[in-house]
């Protein structure tokens, strides 16, 4: 199978006109990680999602970049593993090593230390209090 854009695509189907991803993470603890992620990567509480008077869901935001937390509710399973097989890329227009001391003063793993690229990033990859796991670069 050849990697032209061409035949990635169904026949006669318009390329994607992607404008944003958002990220929607299931989580144990939700006020747990809407502070974790206050704290240590200085997102924002965009919305609270509520559901019969229950909180379910925070929306956060930093700059352009919004994940939606929602309370897992246990119906596939109580501390079912979360944050495998895949990790979310976070640029940034700050210092990497800034985001990487908030992140550990606040209780985070530091996956990755902050350590520049061959193509001239600067990252780091950290973990949330779920195991969801995020390279944080330049």
């Amino acid at each position: 199978m050849s990697s032209d854009d061409s035949t990635l695509s169904a026949p006669g189907a318009a390329p994607l006109d992607a404008r944003a991803l958002e990220a929607s993470l299931t989580v144990d603890d939700l006020e747990r990680s809407v502070a974790w992620y206050r704290a240590a990567l200085g997102f924002t509480v965009e919305r609270e999602h509520e559901r019969n008077g229950r909180k379910i869901a925070v929306t956060l935001r930093a700059g352009e970049v919004r994940i939606l937390l929602g309370q897992d509710d246990g119906a596939r399973g109580s501390q079912r593993s979360k944050g495998e097989g895949f990790s979310l890329q976070i640029r940034i227009a700050g210092s990497v090593d800034e985001v990487a001391e908030c992140v550990r003063a606040n209780g985070g793993e530091i996956v990755t230390e902050p350590t520049d690229t061959p193509w001239g990033a600067r990252v780091c990859r950290v973990k949330d209090p779920d195991g969801f796991r995020f390279a944080i670069s330049t």
